[in-house]
């Protein structure tokens, strides 16, 4: 009793559910990085209208309580969120190697916005400014500073447009982009793009129709 042969054939094809898992791999980065990025740059702009730090300028009568907000501080958390969100949006307009430049600009915003932030929290130069300002006197000093959290809020919205910016380098190439294939019709509505319709070469008006045209009836 001879041993039974098995050929290739007899061997069950091999699975490939990278093609099937590859959409909604897709999908979820989409999701991901469409969050972080609106959440990293709501945080950063939320944080840079928030108290960084406090502090006291010495008069003849006594102290005299100063604030600053982030805005004081930096105003580069502000407007890197603002050009994060933009570079996000952008990222659906562009293709190709103008996905990858919006992409990497996307994270840029959000490595600056955290670099700033981290600055930001140890910064005094716009509370003794304040202090100057109150006292009458150039180079005057601030007491008692104290530093808030808002500082580390706006570096945790930068980490997240960072996120946003490295799903995009890394998976951008997946997502879907804006289509062209429809354009706005002269009602307004949009609509595929339609061909004219031949003339009827049995009606004369439209013969005339196609000739006032510059058209060809006959093609």
């Amino acid at each position: 009793m001879s041993a039974a042969s098995h050929t290739p054939t007899d061997a069950a094809p091999a699975s490939a559910p990278a093609p099937a898992a590859a959409p909604h791999s897709a999908r979820r980065s989409l999701a991901l990085a469409l969050l972080a990025g609106a959440a990293g740059a709501s945080l950063a702009l939320l944080a840079s209208g928030r108290t960084w730090a406090t502090g006291s300028a010495v008069l003849a009568q006594g102290e005299l309580p100063r604030t600053v907000t982030g805005a004081d501080v930096t105003g580069v958390p502000g407007a890197l969120a603002v050009v994060g969100l933009a570079a996000l949006v952008a990222v659906f307009a562009v293709r190709r190697a103008g996905r990858i430049a919006v992409a990497a600009l996307l994270a840029l915003s959000g490595i600056g916005t955290v670099v700033a932030a981290v600055l930001g929290n140890t910064d005094t130069s716009a509370l003794r400014e304040k202090a100057a300002t109150a006292v009458g006197l150039s180079g005057a000093d601030v007491h008692h500073v104290t530093h808030t959290g808002w500082p580390w809020v706006a570096a945790a919205g930068g980490l997240l447009l960072l996120i946003a910016g490295l799903l995009a380098l890394a998976q951008g190439r997946h997502w879907p982009a804006m289509s062209g294939r429809y354009e706005r019709t002269p009602g307004g509505a949009r609509g595929p793009r339609r061909a004219p319709a031949a003339p009827d070469l049995d009606r004369p008006e439209e013969i005339w129709k196609s000739l006032d045209r510059g058209e060809d009836p006959t093609r």
